[in-house]
């Protein structure tokens, strides 16, 4: 099998694990009959980190966070599958990954349910968002372990203190 570079690699796991969550958030906007409503608020959110927002179309706000949201998700991508081949040299190295996973799911769910009690993000579901993050994060694993087969036994035997 022809390996890629880490940064290809990395980006093609972000790109799995953002259409992920795109398509999840599709989903959930057309049964609730506001297709597109979470990227369009979402990228209000982070059109206003840059100044006031009146004016812009929602058209604008799905464009800028499609954009950050996959960028977000390459750098993730990136630093996972770096993080990846590094534990092919040192195993150990996995148990900082899994420890980084864990501490990001924590925070980002709680960053998310801070901002659903917000009237701006009023509809967005932590929840909703949880579950589609899940959902990309299986996805992303599941891509990169099928690139690194040794991946999950060297981080079984880096918790059972085999290494």
């Amino acid at each position: 099998m022809r390996r890629f570079s880490t940064v290809k690699e990395g980006a093609i796991t972000g790109a799995i694990g953002a259409t992920a969550v795109a398509i999840w958030f599709l989903v959930v906007d057309v049964v609730s009959g506001q297709p597109f409503h979470t990227p369009a608020t979402l990228g209000e959110a982070v059109s206003a980190i840059f100044g006031p927002t009146e004016g812009e179309s929602a058209f604008r706000h799905v464009v800028l966070y499609t954009l950050f949201h996959y960028l977000a998700f390459a750098l993730v991508g990136i630093v996972a599958a770096w993080v990846l081949r590094a534990s092919e040299r040192e195993p150990s190295v996995l148990l900082a990954l899994f420890i980084m996973f864990i501490a990001f799911e924590v925070g980002f769910y709680g960053l998310t349910y801070v901002l659903s009690l917000s009237p701006n993000f009023g509809n967005l579901a932590w929840y909703q968002v949880g579950a589609a993050n899940l959902v990309s994060a299986a996805l992303m694993g599941a891509y990169l372990l099928k690139r690194h087969p040794s991946a999950a036994r060297n981080l079984s035997d880096t918790l059972a203190a085999r290494v």
